[in-house]
């Protein structure tokens, strides 16, 4: 398994629920903490404020699901598949997540400070209006993603493929760009002054 931010240990869980069918649920109103969900299907569940803290999902399908206001906090996501899931003002704070797949995964405002994604393939999905900081994305994959007005301050890009990423309005302030990918990353003009100051450039208006 991948390591946590700052090598923190994954939480303990309490107690193991395995191959649970949520297909299509409403999650509302659900309260979750120190679970282990093993093989759990989530498929088309939607739902407004649920609450999984310190939660672990290993083979979980989010797929087509959607979640809105709900918090998935310092949980850890193990080979769980995202497909076409939404998360609308959603808190992933602290969430790990390791060999999962995110193909059309949207994302539209919430927290997912301290998240780590390190090496994810985020091809594809949308992340707009969110709150970032201190996230790993070390080696993520992000060709041709939107990270639009995402706050990156603080967060781990080394080694990140951002090839045709559209950043526009993304606090870019931590991204070193000798050590990431970013041929044809779509960006606006105070992101290029940032980012052609932290190449040595001398920046001047006339």
């Amino acid at each position: 398994m991948a390591e946590r931010t700052y090598g923190r240990p994954a939480a303990p869980t309490s107690s193991t629920v395995h191959g649970a069918d949520w297909d299509s649920e409403d999650l509302s109103g659900h309260d979750h903490s120190q679970v282990l969900f093993v093989d759990l299907d989530m498929t088309e569940a939607f739902g407004h404020g649920a609450v999984f803290s310190d939660c672990t999902f290993r083979g979980a399908r989010f797929n087509a699901s959607a979640h809105s206001d709900a918090a998935f906090t310092n949980c850890t996501f193990v080979r769980c598949s995202f497909f076409d899931s939404s998360f609308t003002g959603c808190k992933m704070v602290g969430s790990m997540f390791d060999g999962c797949t995110y193909d059309l995964m949207k994302v539209d405002g919430g927290d997912w400070s301290f998240a780590g994604l390190p090496g994810a393939d985020l091809r594809g999905t949308t992340f707009t209006d969110v709150r970032m900081r201190e996230a790993d994305l070390t080696g993520a994959r992000l060709e041709g993603a939107t990270f639009r007005r995402v706050d990156l301050s603080g967060s781990w890009l080394r080694a990140a493929e951002l090839s045709r990423c559209d950043l526009r309005g993304s606090d870019l302030s931590s991204l070193d760009p000798l050590t990431v990918t970013l041929n044809g990353a779509v960006i606006d003009l105070q992101q290029a002054v940032l980012l052609a100051t932290a190449l040595g450039l001398d920046v001047r208006t006339d």
